[in-house]
C-alpha cells in the first residue's frame, strides 16, 4: 500500500468502506450533486437489532490499497455504487459493460453494488432489477437516499454472514493463514502443519474477526478477540499482525471512551441502546484494569440480554493511558517493515488525533515526529501539498502553531515548486494566509499598535515578502501593494537602513500602476483586508489645536446677569458635574475657531527613514461640522528628530468640530491616519467650537512695521506693531488705515488706548483718541536739575527712553455680531526717544512790571548737530553740538488759581501728596503752552517743541504765579505799570487811584496805604525829603474797606508837583494784624514813575 490517508481517526475501524464513482461521461457537478446525498447517509440502525452500522465513502480509492483488506478489513472496499448518464437504449448495454468493468477492479472484495442511471427511459426502465436504479433525471430522484439505505442492509447481510462464518469454531477445519501483499512470497514452503504456523493461522484469522465484529457493531466481541489475538500473535512474535492487533484495540477502545469521534467530524456519532451505559462520561478515567471476558460469554449475534456483560465490557476496554501505549507498541512494530510505511504513518496520526483530545501536546508531537520521518515511496507533488497541509492541521490539533504553520507554509510552497508546469499561486497564497496566526502575525495592523511586538519579526518579514511575490504572480497588484504597506508599516523597526530603501522602491514601482487606498481588500475566501494607514511614515508625536492669530479670536460680549443660569447647578459641588468636565477639558479646547477662516493644527513629527520623506496631500480629518482641508505637502530630512508641520483647512459650517486625525499619501500610498490608533501621541484636545463668521480687518499704518514686539499684559494681544524714532519734543503723525477683507460686514467698531510704559520726562499727546484715524506722538524735552547727584553727565543726556502704547480696535459684524462675538485689534506702538536739548537750570528775575518776570534757562545741546530754539517772543538761539548757554525770556505772570477745577481734584487722588503733584503738571503745560519754546534741527530738517516742565520748582512757580490780589495804580486814569512815565505839568494837581481787586477766595481788608514820593539819583541815593517840591492835595494816607471774593475797592488822592523832574511814589502798607495774616507777595504793587513838565504858556 503506497496511498496513505491522511484523514484516518481511529473510529474509521468500525466503518464499512464504500467507494462512488462515476461511470462514462458525468458532469462533475450533477456527480457530487448525488455524492453528496449519498454520504448523508452515513449510518443505520440494524433492524432487529440496538446495533448501528457506519459507512465511508469514498469517490476515489486506490486499488492497491484494497489489497490490504484482509490485514484491516476497514480499507477493503466492500460496496461499490456507480454513477452514469443515458440517454438512449441503444447506449445502455454499452453502459451496462462499463458497470461490469468497473466491478471488476475491486471485484475480489466487494460484497454489493449497486448502479445509477440518470436520464434513461423507456421499456429497460421498467424491467425490475435489484442492482439498477434508472432516474429520468437529476432532480427527480427522491429516492436515492432510501435505495442507499436498502444497499447498506444488504452490505450488513454479507457482512454478517462473514463474521459468523469466521467466528464459529469449525475443529477439525485447517484455518487459512491472512497475508498482506507483500508477505506472500515469503510464506512460500513453510511448514503448515507446525503448531507455530497454526498459531499465526490462529492470531491472524481471530485479529480478523475482531475487524469484522467492529464493523457489524459488536464493540464487545471485537474487544474479545482482539485481546485473544494478541496473546496469540505475541507468542509466535507475528509483530505486524501484533501492531494491527494492537490498534485494533486501540480503535475499539478509542470508540468506547470518546464516542463523539477522534476525527474532528461534526456531531457525535449515535449510539443505540444499552451500547451507551450511563457511566460512560466517566470512560476516559484513567487506570482501567485490562480485564478479559470469557469467549463462552460470546453469543451468536453479539446481542446479550444481560447488561451486567456492561461491567465485563468496560474492564476489556484500555484506559486512555494504555491507548496510547499500545499505539507506540503497534508503531514500533509496523517500524520493523519497509512496506508497512503507510500503515505506521496513518496510526501516527490516529495516535495524534486521540491525544489531541486527551490535550497531551507533547506526546502527540513526538508521534508526528515521528511520522515526519517515515520514509514513503516517491511521493507526487499534490501528495507531498496533501501531507505537509495535514501535517499543519494535525500540529494546530494540539496547539503546536508555530510547527503548523511552518508545514503549511511548506506545503504552499510546494504548490508553487519548479518541477510543476502550472504552479498554483492562488493555492499557494491561500495557505501562506493560513500561516499567519502560527507566526502571530494579523493582517489588522491595529494588532501591532499596541504594546510589544510578539512573534519572530525576521520569519514574519520573510512570510510578507512572499505574500507579496504570491499576490504579484497571481496577478493582482492591489494585494501586493497592501501585503508591502503592511510590511512597511508593522516592520519598520525591525528593517535595515538598505531594506528600508528596498521595501519604498518596490513599493513606489508597484504604486505606480495601482495606488494604495483605504479601501477593505475583499480575498475570495471571505477574508478581508483591512486598510493599512502608514502612521509611522511620518511618526506623529504631538498634536495641537492652534488659536486663531491675536487679531482674529473672537471674544465673547458680557452678558447680562442672569443670562444663562439654567446651565448653572445650584449646588456648591457635584460629582457628576466634576467628572463631565474632567472629561471635558482632556478632550475640549477652550478657544473657538470662526466660520469662514483658516484654522490651524499643529504637528510634530519626524522622519524615521534613512533617506529624504516625501509627504503628499497631508491634510485633516474632521467630522462634526463641513470643513475645507487644505492639503499640504512636505519633504522631512533623513532622521530628522522631531519636525513642525502646520495643516490648515477653513470650516464651513458652525459647531463642535472635531480633529480625528490627518491623511497622506505616501509612496503612492494613500493613508487615513486616525489620533485614536497613534500610539504614544499627546495631545490638549483636539475638539473646538466654531462659531458664525465674523468680518475681518486688516490694518495698515504710515509708520514702518516693527520687529520689536511689546511686553504687553495678559490681556493685551498685540497684532501689529509699529516703531518710531524721535528727538524728544519731535512729533510725529501716525496715519491708521483699517480694511475690511472678510465677507461679513463691518456693523461695529470702538476704539481705545492704553500706555503702557511712561518714564519720567516723556509725555503724550493725543491719548485718549481724539480721533481714531490721527494720532500725534510727542514726546516732551528732558529735564535735568542743575547739580544731578551720583550721575554721568554725558551718560545721563546720551540715554534713550522708551514709549510703549495700544491701540484697540474692538468691532464686530454678521452672523457673530447676532450671536454676541467681537474682535480685537491692536496695534502696539514703540517709541524710542532719543536726547536733543537739554534744560540744565531754571530761575527767575523779575520785571519792571508786576505781572511779568524773566525767566532764565541754561539750555544744552546733546545732539551731535547744531539747533536752534526759540520762543514766540524772542529770537532763535543757535547751539552747536554739545554747547551749553543762557536764554532769558520775559513773560506774563500766570493766574494759576483760574485754572478750571481737573478730574483728579473731584475725589480720584485722595493723597494730598498726589493732588499736589496733578496741580503742579497742570501749572506746567500752561507754562508750556505760554511760553512755546521750539528747537530745530536745520542739517536733518527736522523740528520740534521743548518743555521746562520738569524743572519747574516752587519757588520758581511762586515767581510765576500772579498774586491774588490784583493791584492798580492809575494816574490822571493812566495804568502805571510800565516803563514809560506818566507825564504832567507843574501847578496841575495830578489824580491817583489805587484799585484792589480780591482773586482770592477769601476776604481781605481793610488796609491802610501811604503813599511815599522820592527821587532816584541814578547813583544808589534816594532822596526823600521832598516837602517843598511836592503837596498832597488832601492825606498822603490812602484806605481801602475789606473787599469780599471776587470783589474791588478803590482809595483817590491828588499830588501837586511844585518844581520839574522825574519822581517816584512808593506806596507803602500799614503793619496791622490784617495784613499780617497774608503773605507779602501778595502786596506787590507796581511802580509809579511821574514826570512833571513845565506848564504851558
Amino acid at each position: 500500500m503506497s496511498v496513505p490517508d491522511y484523514m484516518q481517526c481511529a473510529e474509521d475501524h468500525q466503518t464499512l468502506l464504500v467507494v462512488v464513482q462515476p461511470v462514462g461521461i458525468v458532469s462533475e457537478e450533477n456527480f457530487f450533486r448525488i455524492y453528496k446525498r449519498i454520504c448523508s447517509v452515513s449510518q443505520i440502525s440494524v433492524r432487529d437489532s440496538q446495533r448501528v452500522l457506519y459507512i465511508r465513502y469514498r469517490h476515489h480509492y486506490p486499488p492497491e490499497n484494497n489489497e490490504w483488506g484482509d490485514f484491516q478489513t476497514h480499507r477493503k472496499v466492500v460496496g461499490l455504487i456507480t454513477i452514469t448518464d443515458c440517454f438512449s437504449a441503444k447506449d445502455w448495454p454499452q453502459t451496462f459493460e462499463k458497470f461490469h468493468v468497473q466491478k471488476e477492479i475491486y471485484g475480489s472484495t466487494l460484497y454489493d453494488s449497486r448502479l445509477f442511471v440518470f436520464g434513461l427511459q423507456g421499456e429497460i426502465v421498467e424491467q425490475p432489477r435489484t442492482d439498477v436504479a434508472f432516474y429520468p433525471n437529476y432532480e427527480d430522484c427522491q429516492t436515492v437516499e432510501k435505495r442507499i439505505e436498502d444497499f447498506i442492509e444488504s452490505l450488513f447481510i454479507v457482512l454478517e454472514s462473514k463474521r459468523l462464518d469466521r467466528a464459529t469454531d469449525k475443529s477439525g477445519d485447517k484455518i487459512p493463514l491472512l497475508c498482506v501483499p507483500f508477505e506472500k512470497k515469503d510464506f512460500v514452503g513453510l511448514d503448515t502443519d507446525s503448531r507455530h504456523y497454526k498459531k499465526r493461522c490462529q492470531g491472524r484469522m481471530r485479529k480478523h474477526v475482531g475487524d469484522l465484529c467492529l464493523q457489524a457493531g459488536m464493540l464487545q466481541d471485537s474487544l474479545v478477540h482482539y485481546h485473544m489475538s494478541v496473546e496469540l500473535l505475541r507468542s509466535v512474535n507475528d509483530f505486524l499482525w501484533l501492531g494491527a492487533a494492537l490498534e485494533g484495540l486501540c480503535s475499539a477502545s478509542v470508540i468506547y471512551h470518546y464516542p463523539g469521534g477522534t476525527g474532528g467530524k461534526s456531531g457525535a456519532r449515535r449510539f443505540q441502546g444499552s451500547t451507551l451505559p450511563a457511566e460512560a462520561a466517566n470512560r476516559h478515567r484513567p487506570g482501567a484494569q485490562e480485564v478479559l471476558i470469557d469467549p463462552g460469554a460470546l453469543t451468536t449475534n453479539g446481542i446479550n440480554p444481560d447488561t451486567s456483560t456492561e461491567i465485563g465490557r468496560a474492564k476489556n476496554c484500555l484506559s486512555p493511558e494504555d491507548i496510547i501505549d499500545k499505539y507506540k507498541e503497534a508503531i514500533s512494530y509496523y517500524s520493523k517493515y519497509k512496506n508497512a510505511g503507510v500503515i505506521e504513518l496513518e496510526a501516527c496520526i490516529k495516535a495524534v488525533r486521540v491525544l489531541a483530545i486527551q490535550k497531551r501536546s507533547m506526546e502527540a508531537s513526538e508521534f508526528l515526529q515521528n511520522a515526519v520521518y517515515i520514509n514513503l515511496r516517491q511521493l507526487s507533488e499534490e501528495e507531498k501539498i496533501q501531507r505537509y497541509s495535514i501535517l499543519s492541521e494535525l500540529y494546530e490539533l494540539i496547539g503546536f502553531h508555530r510547527k503548523s504553520a511552518f508545514f503549511k507554509r511548506v506545503a504552499a510552497m510546494q504548490c508553487v515548486a519548479p518541477s510543476i508546469a502550472e504552479p498554483g499561486w492562488r493555492a499557494c497564497y491561500k495557505l501562506l494566509l493560513e500561516t499567519l496566526p502560527g507566526y502571530s502575525l494579523s493582517l489588522d495592523p491595529k494588532d501591532f499598535s499596541r504594546g510589544t511586538h510578539r512573534g519572530w519579526a525576521a520569519v514574519q518579514m520573510r512570510l510578507l515578502h512572499e505574500l507579496v511575490y504570491a499576490s504579484r504572480r497571481m496577478g493582482n497588484p492591489a494585494l501586493s501593494v497592501r501585503h508591502l504597506s503592511f510590511l512597511l508599516q508593522t516592520m519598520l523597526d525591525f528593517l535595515s537602513d538598505q531594506e528600508k530603501k528596498d521595501v519604498t522602491q518596490s513599493l513606489e514601482n508597484y504604486t505606480s500602476k495601482c495606488p494604495g487606498t483605504m479601501e477593505p481588500i475583499a480575498l475570495p475566501g471571505g477574508l478581508t483586508l483591512p486598510p493599512v494607514p502608514f502612521t509611522k511614515l511620518p511618526i506623529v508625536r504631538h498634536v495641537k489645536l492652534l488659536n486663531l492669530p491675536a487679531s482674529l479670536r473672537p471674544h465673547k460680549m458680557k452678558s447680562l446677569l442672569g443670562q444663562n443660569v439654567s446651565t448653572k447647578s445650584p449646588f456648591i459641588y457635584s460629582p457628576i458635574i466634576a467628572h463631565n468636565r474632567g472629561e471635558e477639558r482632556n478632550k475640549k479646547i477652550d478657544f473657538q475657531w470662526v466660520q469662514g477662516d483658516v484654522c490651524e493644527v499643529q504637528l510634530m513629527v519626524y522622519n524615521p527613514m534613512p533617506f529624504e520623506l516625501r509627504v503628499e496631500n497631508m491634510g485633516l480629518l474632521t467630522s462634526g461640522v463641513e470643513f475645507e482641508s487644505l492639503p499640504a505637502a512636505l519633504s522631512l530630512p533623513a532622521e530628522s528628530g522631531l519636525y513642525p508641520v502646520t495643516l490648515v483647512g477653513v470650516p464651513r459650517t458652525t459647531g463642535t468640530i472635531a480633529v480625528n486625525g490627518y491623511h497622506t499619501t505616501v509612496f503612492g500610498v494613500f493613508s487615513d491616519c486616525l489620533l485614536d490608533n497613534l500610539p504614544g501621541i499627546k495631545t490638549s484636545g483636539s475638539t473646538v467650537e466654531v462659531i458664525p463668521a465674523l468680518p475681518r480687518l486688516q490694518i495698515s499704518t504710515s509708520l514702518p512695521r516693527s520687529a520689536h514686539s511689546l511686553q504687553p499684559s495678559s490681556a493685551d494681544e498685540i497684532s501689529t506693531n509699529v516703531s518710531v524714532q524721535l528727538y524728544n519734543g519731535e512729533s510725529q503723525q501716525l496715519i491708521i488705515k483699517l480694511e475690511n477683507i472678510g465677507m461679513e460686514p463691518l456693523e461695529k467698531l470702538e476704539v481705545t488706548s492704553k500706555v503702557l510704559t511712561t518714564k519720567d520726562g516723556i509725555s503724550v499727546s493725543g491719548f485718549p483718541l481724539s480721533s481714531p484715524f490721527r494720532q500725534v506722538v510727542r514726546p516732551r524735552v528732558e529735564g535735568k536739575p542743575v547739580n544731578p547727584p551720583d550721575s554721568n553727565k554725558a551718560g545721563d543726556y546720551s540715554h534713550v527712553k522708551t514709549l510703549e502704547a495700544i491701540l484697540n480696535f474692538k468691532y464686530s459684524g454678521g452672523p457673530g455680531h447676532t450671536e454676541g462675538y467681537y474682535r480685537n485689534l491692536s496695534l502696539g506702538l514703540h517709541v524710542e526717544v532719543e536726547p536733543s536739548v537739554f534744560f540744565t537750570r531754571v530761575s527767575t528775575l523779575p520785571a519792571t512790571s508786576t505781572r511779568q518776570c524773566h525767566l532764565l534757562l541754561d539750555v544744552f545741546n546733546s545732539t551731535e548737530h547744531e539747533l536752534t530754539v526759540s520762543t514766540r517772543s524772542s529770537e532763535a538761539l543757535i547751539l552747536h553740538a554739545g554747547e551749553c548757554q543762557r536764554m532769558a525770556i520775559q513773560v506774563d505772570k500766570f493766574n494759576f488759581e483760574s485754572f478750571p477745577e481737573s478730574p483728579g481734584e473731584k475725589g480720584q487722588f485722595a493723597n494730598p501728596k498726589q493732588l499736589e503733584e496733578e496741580r503742579q503738571e497742570a501749572r506746567g503745560l500752561e507754562i508750556h503752552s505760554k511760553l512755546g519754546i521750539c528747537k530745530a534741527h536745520p542739517s536733518l530738517k527736522r523740528s520740534g517743541e521743548a518743555s521746562v516742565e520738569g524743572l519747574l520748582n516752587q519757588l520758581v512757580l511762586e515767581h510765576l504765579q500772579l498774586a491774588p490780589l490784583q493791584w492798580d495804580v492809575l494816574v490822571d486814569g493812566q495804568p502805571c505799570d510800565r516803563e514809560a512815565a506818566a507825564a504832567c505839568q507843574v501847578g496841575d494837581p495830578v489824580c491817583l487811584e489805587v484799585r484792589l481787586t480780591n482773586r482770592s477766595p477769601r476776604s481781605v481788608g481793610p488796609f491802610a496805604l501811604t503813599v511815599v514820593p522820592f527821587q532816584d539819583h541814578q547813583n544808589g541815593v534816594h532822596n526823600y525829603d521832598l516837602h517843598d517840591t511836592i503837596s498832597f492835595v488832601g492825606s498822603s494816607t490812602f484806605y481801602l474797606d475789606a473787599v469780599q471774593p471776587s470783589g474791588q475797592s478803590a482809595c483817590l488822592g491828588s499830588l501837586l508837583f511844585l518844581y520839574t523832574g522825574d519822581f517816584f511814589l512808593h506806596i507803602r502798607f500799614h503793619e496791622d494784624s490784617t495784613s499780617k495774616e497774608l503773605p507779602p507777595s501778595w502786596f506787590c504793587l507796581p511802580s509809579v514813575h511821574v514826570r512833571a513838565l513845565e506848564a504851558q504858556a
